[in-house]
């Protein structure tokens, strides 16, 4: 309830249709006051029809009933079409909202919450237009009714607002067994789902190597859990359900039985009319409390969805929206950068500090594990740094919003990733598809004739992740991707490692055009070859850069005996006889 008084983007986006939400529920209104129009035929057949033997006045008031009836339904359906527009508003609000915030979330921290935060959405946009919210609706009128009664005769009320009241118990009843239940079905659930989709990453693996049956176990046993508890959440509201249908029965029988007692006492004049019209209509006044009863579990699932996804966003606010900056030239400054990876609290970079002018290339080098795939998420500001900055044109590469900047940046990660969609889509970056940048980046990469002997050419499928291509193939679409449109910083994460000749020397093709055409290129490589189109080095070991400067120098360094740390801006005072005499 906390929540309802502090700022919430999901109650703003549901109140934006408050407008639409007061007509469904002035339509609700009146349909359930149409509702009310067999008692009042019930009053005229017992009373004018039959007293004045007449088949026009039966014939008259049984058309004003359909007609009550029609109009009564015409409205639920109305309200019903409402609150679906509800739904729909709600979601053209927050869906992209939520889907980049799940997304940079997942990014920044690999966070569960994340990866369900769509889910959420959609449970809160289904629950708009269900049936719950609409018993909500319903939920009102029940007062109106129970006041029809109470003016009927006042102990008839005072049944009926005793069965409203023994409901109410039972609604607390059933939320205080239903929720805890419910919360760990969905953790259960949830932790199901992700086990599935990581496994579904790793399918080969999983096939090949005869280790289905245990990850099948294990899911088995995550999801034995959700079943469990889901069970314990049904068993309680059908309990709820059961007792609350129970009482509206009961108190149905007990008014009928009570005004029959009235009657014979003197104190209901009108008789049995009297009785029967009040019964229904206490009827009706507990109705909406059964429904609500009866869609408890949805209520509860719902309000789960709305507090877990309100504060995810909360966590994660939207970017304030920044000046737009000039495109960049490529000027590269890392300074002192310190990072860890999003969830970890382990260093995995330390003190990195160096700097490159528009169109040098930065080869760096060094061992598994020196952080060297690491640094390449921290230069195109996919990962946040501890401490330092990463600047490109003097400007925080992290915080320059993607939109913007994505353009002129091209990245090539070791894991190439490829979405489903067309080869064009890919290779465009979904974006508006420039056929002759289209043709250039393919022609680059040396898949021109690859592409052309395709039945569908540039509109072929990839697949999911690119299955249908070989290694090779995906490094290269990768490639094209990364330099479509001709980027102005790009950094490529080991972009030979899964080529052939073939392809290794569309590499250095590509690598030489970046150069002519003065692209800033950090290249992440283990193998020597690409060295020749490098500007400057950067050595890595243990997170830490042991060496950084001109090709030439590091290489003569590097066949030294000992290799000694030494900064950016050392390097660039060193020259090649104060090298020499050094190694001496």
């Amino acid at each position: 309830m906390k929540k309802l008084f502090q700022h919430s983007e999901l109650r703003n986006a549901i109140l934006k249709n408050a407008s639409t939400i007061r007509n469904a529920f002035i339509f609700t209104l009146i349909a359930n006051l149409l509702s009310l129009a067999p008692v009042g035929y019930m009053k005229d057949v017992y009373g004018p029809v039959l007293n004045s033997r007449s088949e026009t006045v039966l014939l008259v008031v049984t058309l004003l009933l359909v007609g009550f009836l029609v109009i009564s339904g015409f409205l639920e359906w109305v309200r019903f079409r409402m609150m679906q527009a509800v739904a729909v508003g709600f979601n053209e609000s927050m869906g992209q909202r939520v889907f980049q915030a799940s997304y940079k979330s997942y990014l920044h921290s690999r966070s569960p919450t994340a990866r369900l935060a769509l889910q959420d959405l959609k449970t809160i946009r289904s629950f708009l237009s269900s049936p719950g919210m609409l018993a909500i609706l319903d939920t009102p009128i029940s007062i109106f009714f129970i006041a029809l009664v109470y003016l009927i005769h006042p102990r008839m009320g005072v049944v009926t607002v005793s069965a409203v009241a023994l409901l109410v118990l039972i609604a607390y009843w059933t939320e205080l067994t239903v929720r805890p239940s419910v919360k760990e079905a969905q953790k259960a659930n949830a932790k199901a789902q992700l086990y599935v989709a990581d496994g579904a990453g790793n399918a080969q693996t999983i096939h090949a190597m005869g280790m289905m049956n245990a990850v099948q176990s294990k899911w088995e046993l995550i999801q034995r859990e959700h079943i469990e508890k889901m069970a314990e959440a049904t068993r309680s509201q059908s309990l709820g359900s059961t007792l609350s249908k129970f009482i509206m029965i009961g108190q149905g029988s007990v008014v009928l039985g009570l005004g029959c007692w009235l009657t014979l006492m003197g104190e209901l004049p009108d008789g049995g009319g009297a009785m029967i019209i009040a019964s229904i209509i206490g009827g009706r006044a507990i109705q909406p409390m059964v429904k609500l009863i009866g869609s408890w579990k949805t209520i509860v699932t719902a309000g789960d969805a709305f507090s877990r996804l309100d504060e995810f966003l909360s966590e994660n606010p939207e970017p304030i929206a920044a000046m737009k900056l000039p495109a960049p030239r490529g000027v590269l400054h890392v300074d002192n950068l310190n990072a860890r990876a999003p969830g970890s609290k382990t260093i995995i970079l330390s003190n990195v500090t160096f700097s490159l002018k528009q169109g040098m290339c930065l080869a760096v080098m060094g061992p598994s594990g020196s952080g060297k795939s690491s640094l390449a998420r921290l230069l195109v500001g996919v990962w946040p740094s501890l401490s330092g900055s990463i600047r490109l044109d003097d400007v925080d590469i992290y915080s320059w919003s993607k939109d913007e900047l994505g353009s002129y940046l091209g990245y090539l990660p070791q894991d190439i990733e490829l979405l489903e969609g067309t080869i064009a889509d890919n290779i465009c970056r979904f974006g508006e598809i420039q056929q002759d940048k289209l043709s250039k980046a393919i022609e680059l990469v040396g898949l021109s004739s690859f592409i052309e002997s395709l039945p569908d050419k540039f509109n072929t499928q990839v697949g999911e992740d690119g299955t249908v291509f070989s290694g090779g193939q995906r490094q290269r679409l990768g490639l094209a991707r990364a330099i479509y449109g001709d980027p102005k910083f790009i950094v490529l994460d080991e972009p030979n490692a899964n080529l052939d000749i073939q392809g290794t020397q569309a590499l250095y093709k590509i690598l030489q055009y970046l150069k002519e055409i003065n692209t800033t290129v950090v290249v992440v490589t283990h193998k020597k070859d690409i060295l020749k189109y490098a500007d400057r080095m950067l050595v890595m070991k243990g997170g830490k850069p042991k060496i950084f400067g001109p090709r030439d120098l590091v290489l003569e360094k590097l066949a030294g005996k000992e290799v000694k740390s030494i900064t950016a801006e050392q390097a660039s005072k060193i020259t090649p006889k104060q090298l020499k005499h050094e190694q001496d």
